[in-house]
């Protein structure tokens, strides 16, 4: 079974590359790292980094340094985070992984750019009332698809083995902006249209499929206008496969297929550069509908799926990836990220039985989430775990 480590290009530049691999190698004894190359806004507490232990992220920010060229014309452009300075961590993890015989993955966030999405409205996701959701990126949208493909190109000269391709479909509301307010209950319906995409492409890309996009889109703003002026019809159920006569249902199945062909040109993308892609997909079975995750026309055209394995039990772990089966993704064709924290673990030997049944299951790629935000302890519970 492989293994590696997810990790931020800030815990290489803080601690050194002697620090970092070391413990890698000889405290968790993974085969690999997983670094983060464009990744959200965030603030975390790091338990054993020496230079500080809060630090916020950049919103949008790529930690590798992009060859201007590539880019040269272009609106949407990663943008360097400041925390670089004048080096290239990614370049300095593929020497270090070379020269230890570690493999070295891109961990991408691509449709969660707030950075991008701020400063290029159009391609931001839009709602039924045509309001922008600025900490996203549209999958439809041109120029969106054009940054993902020379995205991860330009990681291929890394020599990266596998490009972990987080955030690559559509979002819901409530996802990622600090200081996000409800003051009404909106239920979960409401929620749930707020985040689908009416954007122009998406639109367009309805409608090519037969799908009568507008008369959807006022469906939707119909429903939402009933459900925000009336507390008690926000708590109603709804069916909303039967919104708008069923059209509704075949708009998100439009979406679907956006992320599913974006997904597949990714896909065809880094094999030519020599690499695979993961579709990562943190929600699992039966969350994703809304999102554009068709899993069973994922599972065919990317190189596999990740999902997350958080769960104090290794009969919850076993029950996630059968849910994946069930959905036409065998576990073969899976990896599976786990956390060795107090969160999730009691002991070495919780984490040790985790990994045992995915080795059983037939899992073929475990990692750990996340060296900056874990204890060194924890990092040898993975040694341990990975040595039972």
């Amino acid at each position: 079974m492989e293994s590696s480590v997810l990790a931020f290009a800030t815990d290489l530049l803080d601690e050194g590359a002697d620090t970092f691999f070391g413990n890698l190698t000889d405290r968790a004894g993974v085969g690999g790292v997983t670094l983060a190359s464009v990744y959200h806004q965030a603030r975390d507490v790091f338990p054993h980094n020496p230079r500080r232990v809060v630090r916020y992220l950049e919103p949008g920010a790529a930690y590798f340094r992009p060859d201007p060229v590539r880019w040269l014309g272009r609106r949407l452009a990663p943008v360097p985070s400041t925390a670089l300075g004048e080096r290239d961590p990614f370049a300095e993890a593929a020497e270090e992984a070379h020269r230890r015989d570690l493999k070295l993955h891109a961990w991408t966030v691509f449709c969660h750019n707030d950075r991008l999405g701020f400063a290029h409205p159009d391609c931001a996701p839009a709602n039924a009332f045509g309001d922008r959701h600025l900490t996203e990126l549209c999958p439809a949208n041109p120029e969106v698809r054009e940054y993902a493909l020379t995205l991860v190109a330009e990681l291929a000269r890394y020599g990266v083995d596998a490009i972990r391709a987080e955030s690559l479909h559509f979002h819901g509301l409530r996802h990622g902006y600090h200081h996000e307010r409800y003051f009404e209950e909106l239920g979960p319906t409401a929620e749930a249209l707020l985040g689908v995409c009416f954007c122009p492409h998406c639109r367009a890309a309805a409608t090519g499929a037969g799908v009568p996009a507008e008369e959807v889109a006022e469906a939707v703003r119909a429903e939402l206008r009933r459900r925000l002026a009336d507390e008690s019809a926000a708590a109603e159920p709804a069916d909303l496969s039967a919104l708008a006569d069923g059209a509704f249902a075949a708009y998100v199945d439009a979406s679907a297929a956006t992320v599913t062909s974006l997904a597949a040109e990714l896909t065809e993308q880094a094999r030519r550069h020599g690499m695979r892609l993961s579709f990562m997909d943190g929600g699992g079975p039966g969350r994703g509908w809304l999102a554009g995750i068709d899993l069973p026309a994922l599972a065919q055209v990317t190189d596999q799926i990740e999902t997350l394995g958080y769960a104090r039990t290794p009969e919850a772990v076993r029950e996630r990836i059968a849910a994946f089966a069930l959905h036409g993704v065998r576990p073969t064709s899976m990896a599976v990220v786990l956390r060795p924290m107090s969160s999730d673990c009691d002991g070495p030997e919780n984490l040790a039985a985790k990994i045992a049944t995915l080795r059983e299951l037939g899992v073929p790629e475990v990692e750990f989430y996340h060296y900056g935000l874990m204890r060194l302890s924890s990092l040898d519970r993975i040694g341990a775990a990975l040595s039972d």
